[in-house]
């Protein structure tokens, strides 16, 4: 059974092989020195090679997610009236803007003060 790879799996396989292979580990296939000479000696492309024929002793284990079972279900949320749902709008409202109450504007002349310093006379 031939293992189909992804082509970040294939990446990776080629990229470790041909690091093997340009630190002189032995070559899994024959490839005569014509074909060599031809791909310039190149260690990808011999790794390449290695993996489209199969030589390559390599398995990637793809673990499926653990099936929870049972169909998912819709989240059940309380039916709001509308009489509710205003009195939750105002409560926000009134939260805002004692909020902004809190964060006053800032009075310019103050800015002015801070960036330059106090002025000298």
């Amino acid at each position: 059974m031939e293992q189909e790879f992804t082509k970040y799996e294939r990446a990776r396989i080629i990229g470790a092989r041909a690091l093997q292979v340009a630190m002189n580990a032995p070559l899994l296939i024959k490839i005569s020195e014509e074909d060599l000479e031809k791909i310039n000696f190149d260690a990808i492309k011999i790794a390449e090679v290695e993996l489209d024929s199969g030589a390559l002793p390599i398995s990637i284990k793809k673990p499926f997610p653990k099936n929870v079972g049972g169909a998912l279900q819709k989240p059940k949320s309380a039916m709001l009236s509308d009489a509710q749902k205003e009195a939750s709008a105002e409560d926000l409202e009134k939260e805002i803007a004692e909020d902004g109450e809190i964060m006053a504007l800032a009075n310019p002349e103050e800015e002015r003060e801070e960036v330059e310093g106090p002025a000298e006379v």
